[in-house]
């Protein structure tokens, strides 16, 4: 069984409470715009990760990252991009490779919309926005996602507040 910790869109910011969520989890997906490459450096000392760029991510980002991220764990076949659009309306540039290679889990982010749902068009698809983790964008909370996948099976999906997108930590 593996824990995964599920972080998008923190757009240069990364909130320490991440660190306690994430702190029982055997991977941490980050499904673009990271925003710095600090906040790689962090988590990858953390936890193993599997990390994809954005829209936003710099040069220095795209030159440790990648676009698509394609793997299999768990029995799972998974697929993270950044632009990925969400069901029935994904991203042309996905399309032809979800109907032809469909995964069994397709995470994305970019829209700052946390939304987690089975695609019956698409072979029941699993598929998975965390939201938003950082402070920039038009999200009211940030979020992150965290679950357990095993032999096939996800357990345990849990959905984390971190907070109003503005509001200061104290």
């Amino acid at each position: 069984m593996k824990t995964i910790g599920l972080i998008s869109d923190t757009h240069g910011y990364l909130d320490e409470r991440v660190f306690d969520h994430f702190k029982n989890c055997d991977e941490i997906w980050h499904a673009g715009d990271i925003g710095s490459v600090k906040i790689i450096e962090q988590l990858e000392m953390f936890k193993p990760c599997r990390i994809v760029f954005g829209n936003i991510d710099n040069n220095d980002i795209r030159a440790r990252t990648v676009e698509n991220l394609h793997f299999e764990l768990e029995g799972f076949r998974v697929w993270i991009t950044h632009i990925g659009g969400a069901p029935p309306r994904y991203n042309p540039m996905v399309m032809p490779e979800l109907k032809s290679q469909t995964p069994d889990i397709f995470v994305c982010g970019h829209s700052h919309i946390l939304r987690v749902i089975r695609d019956k068009a698409l072979n029941n698809m699993l598929y998975i926005n965390p939201g938003a983790a950082g402070r920039e964008g038009f999200h009211k909370f940030r979020t992150l996602l965290r679950f357990n996948i095993h032999e096939g099976l996800i357990s345990q999906m849990e959905a984390i507040e971190l907070g109003k997108r503005g509001a200061m930590i104290s």
